[in-house]
């Protein structure tokens, strides 16, 4: 079923919130494996804060995003999507909502229990906690670990709008996707 101008869309806050954290998430998920391999080396730390400051800006665009999806829900999918389908959808975006709450949540746990700390672009953040090795080491296995269980729902999340686009052709891809000028 070809998309047509009347056919229902996210608003354009949400295919912005939607996209912009597609590219931070996939960026910080790089960058973390990245860093991981120079951690001892002098390009580790500078890598180490740069990841917790972009940490902390997809924490605030990700609450940004619950807020504006509490008070615009989304229309169904087309009758035409099968109901396991529509439930499987369903589920895998309420995973990724609270992956991409998670991750940088046992971050920031892991970051403020380090001695470190945690700076946001070199601003230090208030100290709440006392450092402590084994609980920052806890928390940041647990944001390690997450990081996988991320990318294993943002690829079925992925295949599944290129299903729709590239084999049902239906209007759920055009849906999030940001529409054209006239």
């Amino acid at each position: 079923m070809p998309t047509t101008p009347t056919s229902w869309r996210y608003s354009t806050p949400a295919i912005v919130l939607h996209w912009l954290l597609a590219a931070l998430i996939a960026f910080m998920a790089g960058l973390g494996w990245y860093m991981m391999t120079v951690e001892d080396e002098p390009a580790g730390p500078p890598l180490f804060d740069l990841h917790k400051s972009i940490g902390l800006v997809v924490l605030l665009l990700v609450v940004l995003r619950l807020l504006w999806r509490a008070g615009h829900r989304p229309q169904p999918l087309p009758a035409g999507v099968p109901a396991w389908q529509a439930r499987l959808s369903g589920l895998v975006q309420w995973l990724l909502y609270a992956g991409m709450v998670l991750m940088p949540a046992t971050g920031l746990i892991g970051g403020s229990y380090s001695r470190a700390g945690v700076a946001f672009f070199g601003l230090p953040l208030p100290t709440w906690v006392t450092p402590s090795r084994p609980t920052a080491h806890l928390f940041f296995e647990i944001h390690s670990w997450l990081v996988w269980v991320l990318v294993v729902l943002v690829a079925l999340h992925a295949l599944a709008g290129f299903k729709h686009l590239l084999v049902d052709r239906d209007e759920v891809f055009g849906r999030m996707w940001p529409a054209r000028r006239r």
